[in-house]
């Protein structure tokens, strides 16, 4: 099932989440749309599904994508199990899902995810043929989602948090944080340039570390 391989492809997405959390069926629900979720979510955003940990169905398939396609979303990130691969595939369009390791670096959430295939680039827990009709319903639609982690029981994804993914992994910056995050961005970059730059000339890393990271902005310079 994971082919072609893993962690492969230049595919970048960076957009707002628009989040659906799938309950199981004997749950009511707390969705506050009429119709299907995916006939709401907004351009330039990204589908961010959550399901209940163990369960073998799948959140997420390829007619989905389709129609977030259709309506402009950026990409789409599961935080269980997907089908319908070489749908995925076959559309110019970026779907990630989630796998079982994640980390987080400073303030900011990271969700580590794995590449599965080429060409739609996508991250995830596991695929499934089976439907979440018989066992799971929509409970909530842009509501905050906790990440189905036990890693990370407190790391929650909230509607208008900024999704960021490439080939390294997704990134969720909470979108209170977003201004001064990318306010740290530019001197981090140029450091890591000019030290890479160095170390292709010769000089070793501690040197080239202490030089140019030491006038990195840090949180505490906000």
């Amino acid at each position: 099932m994971w082919s072609p391989t893993r962690q492969e492809g230049p595919t970048k997405i960076v957009g707002q989440a628009y989040t659906v959390r799938f309950v199981p069926k004997n749950e009511p629900s707390k969705a506050k749309i009429e119709g299907h979720y995916i006939d709401r979510v907004p351009p330039g955003h990204v589908l961010f599904v959550s399901g209940p940990q163990g369960v073998i169905n799948a959140l997420y398939g390829g007619l989905m994508s389709r129609r977030a396609q259709a309506l402009g979303a950026v990409g789409t990130i599961v935080d269980g199990r997907i089908r319908d691969l070489e749908e995925h595939r076959d559309l110019d369009y970026t779907v990630r899902f989630s796998p079982d390791s994640f980390g987080h670096p400073i303030f900011v959430p990271y969700l580590r995810w794995q590449t599965l295939t080429l060409g739609v680039k996508v991250f995830a827990r596991d695929t499934s043929s089976v439907s979440p009709q018989e066992k799971l319903h929509v409970g909530e639609v842009n509501e905050p989602v906790t990440l189905q982690s036990p890693e990370q029981p407190d790391t929650v994804i909230k509607p208008g948090d900024y999704l960021i993914g490439d080939v390294n992994g997704v990134v969720c910056l909470p979108k209170h944080l977003a201004e001064g995050v990318l306010a740290l961005m530019p001197s981090q970059v140029e450091a890591d340039e000019r030290i890479a730059e160095d170390l292709d000339k010769g000089k070793g890393f501690e040197q080239a570390s202490k030089e140019h990271r030491a006038h990195v902005r840090k949180v505490r310079d906000l």
